[in-house]
């Protein structure tokens, strides 16, 4: 089967930074704005401000305005589009090494 880059690949690709993938957990836990998650991060708020464009890019979070913050939170439809994709993946090849394990085990 053919893998499309999707909305899916771009959320792979946003979590593979430690970052970001640390960011994404601390909004997975509570919903949070870029002042409370750059007090837990070693980077300045510009740069969690960038690192959560990405997150938002990729579908992974999203913000919502309240007052003059913007709290971030998950992005279920996001999610559910990765773990899609996550499932079918891994479907694919459980049943492609089924078939092997059928294959081999099968008298000739």
């Amino acid at each position: 089967m053919t893998y499309v880059i999707s909305p899916s690949h771009k959320a792979l690709t946003a979590l593979g930074d430690p970052t970001r993938r640390a960011l994404f957990e601390a909004v997975a836990a509570q919903p949070r704005s870029v002042a409370d998650l750059a007090k837990t991060q070693p980077i300045s708020r510009p740069a969690v401000s960038q690192h959560l464009k990405v997150l938002s890019d990729a579908q992974l979070v999203s913000a919502e305005p309240q007052g003059t913050r913007r709290i971030y939170r998950l992005n279920t439809a996001g999610l559910e589009a990765l773990r899609s994709y996550l499932d079918q993946f891994w479907g694919d090849a459980l049943g492609a090494y089924g078939a092997e394990v059928r294959r081999r085990t099968q008298p000739n």
